[in-house]
């Protein structure tokens, strides 16, 4: 294969800063460019199987699958080889040219935070080829695609900012990959390090890998099969040790952190299957996407088919990673046969019941669940109303942050907690939502519960009052906003001080004067007893109408949110109140009524539709004498 006649390209700018890195390596442990490389040969061999499933012509290009490994030491190259899918000159120019799709620009800043400075980040964000550049100053590629077999394609780059492209001659499908060793890398030649390298890391593998090594006696050479060869889920779970899981774990799923739980079972019966199922210590980069997919792997008689998660776990469990192995399904299932097939339902309803008490077995273990709730809590949650039939499972296993907590936001309180700390004649576990801990934790509302030692759960997850409303009650017991109005409080509370009629009197008529200040502004307003002395006025939303939460939250989401009137509550016991009753001249009466409703607004919903007109009735207020 000769190299003559290449057009040349320049690299985006995002890739030259990668190759800047991988040249000028921050990694010490630079041997895991053979574990990527290895990998993309195995995910290349494993594209064309299932190619072959729609195309029976495809099938004579796989009937030996192979991954090649020689060495050349004269030349000091070291070449690695597969008879996979290969590659289209467009294919090639996406996916050694641009790689805009696989995280370079998350993989570049994730450098700049210290805790991600480590050895085995490179297959995390998809950039694995570009790692060859830490061991050799110039790539070649070799590639032929099994789907066009018109022309082979040879690219060469040496890192520097530029590659180049021709069309060539090859005689397989298939990729050829060659490393031009650094000097300070030849390490690399030697069989024995390569050996262990793919020991390490690529055993796994279910693909030959094949060394071509030297008889010294008789001078020839000959192919050494490596590694075992062998799909690790098949393995018998007793032959398999902890440490195997968790290098399956980390290769198969490129993760830099160990799992913190995982489960692996052959099910037998009327459908038969094999499922290796973790729960990662890490959230999945893309998850909030739309179009994730998952990393739940679906593979037919050891052919891999496809990962959507969305057809065998509910997407509440997305975050789940994972093996499954069916020998019913055909193997040229499709998407549309997967929706209404009955070996994936139960697949489906067995898997997620098996996750669950997965959850539930991680939820025995303090610190590991913490992680956990810290990582997948919010996700979780979701399952609360996307899963009937596990629903009070899911409700058992919320955790929450709790007004009783310390000065933090950690979510430690489970509702059976909560319960089991409740007063003696409470019948209602409270709660107040706002948009963060701080808010939550410092609101108004809160003050007349501690006060009273009453406990109140501190919701700030965005989705947490979506979720509230599809609990609705919980062992018996009623959830209750306390920024929403509730006559059922004052059982709860320790009136010490008895209103006479002069003062009620009193208190009446200053009401009607603010109502006819604020007319439509509010639902009702009315003189509360109980709110603490620090607050001057409070509002709050009537029983029937939406929270100010869930409208924010509509909003969010691009659907519109009724208007929220609400009941505004006097504290006759505040000294601003006092004052503001014996003020006579009607103006400045009136500046102080709307200065209290805005304040309370401001602090309610964070915001005010118009803060011009609060700020001059500030400034009003101040240059009273």
């Amino acid at each position: 294969m000769k190299e003559k006649n290449i057009k040349t390209y320049g690299f985006k700018t995002e890739i030259k800063q990668l190759l800047n890195i991988m040249i000028h390596s921050l990694y010490s442990n630079k041997e895991i460019f053979l574990r990527e490389l290895i990998s993309n040969s195995s995910d290349a061999i494993d594209k064309l199987r299932f190619n072959s499933i729609s195309n029976p012509n495809l099938y004579k290009k796989i009937d030996k699958p192979l991954i090649k490994i020689s060495i050349d030491d004269k030349k000091k190259i070291l070449k690695i080889e597969d008879n996979g899918i290969g590659m289209t000159k467009e294919e090639v120019i996406n996916n050694l040219g641009t790689i805009a799709k696989s995280g370079t620009k998350e993989f570049i800043e994730s450098l700049n935070k210290k805790e991600n400075k480590k050895n085995n980040m490179i297959g995390k964000f998809g950039v694995g080829f570009y790692s060859s550049f830490m061991v050799a100053n110039k790539v070649s590629v070799y590639t032929k695609s099994a789907l066009n077999e018109q022309e082979a394609i040879f690219w060469v780059s040496k890192g520097e900012g530029e590659y180049s492209i021709e069309t060539t001659k090859k005689k397989n499908n298939g990729t050829e990959i060659n490393l031009y060793l650094r000097p300070e890398e030849l390490h690399f030649l030697n069989y024995n390090v390569i050996e262990n390298i793919i020991n390490k890391y690529s055993n796994h593998i279910s693909i030959p890998i094949k060394m071509e090594i030297k008889d010294k006696k008789n001078k020839k050479k000959e192919w050494k099969k490596i590694n075992k060869a062998k799909a690790l889920w098949i393995i018998n779970k007793n032959n398999i040790s902890k440490e195997n899981y968790i290098d399956f774990y980390k290769n198969k799923f490129n993760e830099i952190d160990e799992p913190l739980i995982w489960s692996h079972n052959f099910v037998e019966g009327k459908f038969e299957y094999i499922n290796l199922i973790y729960i990662p210590s890490t959230l999945p980069r893309q998850i909030w996407n739309k179009d994730y997919k998952g990393e739940l792997k679906l593979y037919v008689q050891r052919v891999f088919i496809m990962e959507d998660v969305k057809q065998f776990l509910p997407y509440y469990l997305r975050f789940i990673k994972g093996i499954i192995d069916s020998n019913d399904l055909p193997l040229n299932v499709s998407r549309e046969i997967l929706q209404n097939n009955n070996i994936i339902k139960n697949i489906r309803l067995s898997l997620t019941k098996r996750i669950i008490n997965m959850i539930k077995k991680l939820s025995k273990d303090e610190n590991k669940f913490k992680i956990f709730w810290n990582k997948f809590g919010l996700i979780l949650k979701e399952g609360v109303v996307e899963d009937l039939i596990n629903k009070k499972d899911i409700i058992n296993l919320l955790r929450f942050s709790s007004s009783f907590n310390k000065d933090d936001s950690t979510k430690i309180i489970s509702l059976k907690d909560y319960v089991s700390r409740m007063k003696t004649n409470q019948d209602k576990i409270y709660f107040i939502t706002a948009d963060n801990f701080k808010s939550a934790k410092n609101s108004p509302h809160l003050e007349l519960f501690y006060k009273e030692k009453i406990e109140v759960l501190l919701l700030f997850d965005r989705i947490d009052e979506w979720v509230i409303n599809n609990i609705i009650e919980f062992e018996g017991k009623k959830f209750q906003s306390i920024s929403i109005s509730d006559d059922s409080l004052e059982k709860l509370i320790n009136k010490s001080k008895k209103i006479d009629k002069n003062e009620k009197n009193y208190f009446l008529n200053f009401l009607n004067r603010i109502k006819i200040i604020l007319k439509n502004k509010v639902k009702d307003i009315k003189i509360n007893y109980n709110i603490v002395d620090t607050n001057p006025v409070m509002i709050k939303t009537d029983i029937n109408d939406i929270s100010t939460q869930m409208s924010k939250l509509l909003k969010s989401v691009g659907q519109k949110s009724p208007k929220i009137k609400y009941i505004l509550e006097i504290n006759p016991n505040n000294k601003l109140i006092q004052k503001i009753c014996k003020i006579k001249d009607d103006k400045i009466f009136k500046n102080w009524i709307e200065f209290l409703l805005n304040q309370a607004l401001l602090i309610e919903q964070g915001y005010l539709n118009n803060p011009n007109k609060f700020i001059k009735i500030i400034n009003k207020l101040l240059l009273i004498k």
